[in-house]
């Protein structure tokens, strides 16, 4: 059962019953993916320079990430190339409910959720996306191919398949040298992980709610 839930923002997020877990913070969803996914992870690359990026979503969920991705390509004039694994895609009957779209968005978060599965999609002039029905150890990743990584899978104590370093591997090979990966979790245990495969890794301020969150380099 999945249940929409408002948070302290005023912005939705869902609440899975099996795990006794949310999809994003009950502190703000919308402040949340802000905060970690676009001001420590997109915006910083804008600011190396970057105005083409290859962007891998661990996790498609709500479809939040991306839509604040699409606004931020506009506003930064950033080319972006947006590969979302999801294995586990919502029904309409429940992302049509969710308020994160004004009038302006609404078209674009419902191509988002509609456009083909496992099929490049353009959004708009700035945004192609992929969306791939995968799990994350089943898809096909080429090596050194993204510059930036939204890691927004359930936490690991809910989902803990997701957090080893045989998953984090994978990802590190998959991004070019110097590429990011962040996360709102900030556990010691999957710093230690990231540390040990070869990140550089950063504890920073987190979003309201929590302390810290991670953001990764590769070497």
């Amino acid at each position: 059962m999945i249940e929409i839930i408002s948070t302290q923002d005023g912005s939705h997020t869902l609440r899975l019953a099996a795990l006794n877990e949310t999809y994003h913070s009950i502190h703000g969803a919308v402040q949340e993916s802000k905060h970690v996914f676009i001001r420590h992870g997109f915006e910083a690359k804008v600011l190396q320079g970057n105005h083409d990026l290859h962007i891998l979503e661990v996790g498609f969920g709500t479809g939040l990430n991306a839509l604040l991705t699409v606004h931020a390509s506009r506003q930064h004039h950033v080319k972006v190339y947006y590969h979302s694994l999801e294995a586990y895609p919502l029904d309409e009957a429940i992302w049509s409910q969710l308020n994160y779209p004004g009038e302006t968005e609404r078209n674009v978060f419902h191509q988002l959720h509609r456009v083909e599965w496992n099929h490049w999609n353009s959004i708009t002039e700035n945004f192609e996306f992929f969306k791939d029905t995968n799990k994350l150890e089943d898809a096909l990743l080429q090596a050194t191919t993204y510059d930036l990584v939204y890691f927004d899978a359930f936490a690991p104590e809910k989902q803990p398949e997701m957090w080893t370093i045989a998953v984090f591997q994978k990802i590190y090979d998959a991004m070019k040298p110097g590429a990011t990966l962040v996360t709102y979790c900030a556990k010691g245990q999957v710093k230690r992980d990231l540390k040990s495969i070869g990140f550089t890794v950063e504890a920073l301020p987190g979003p309201p709610g929590k302390r810290e969150m991670i953001r990764a380099i590769r070497s």
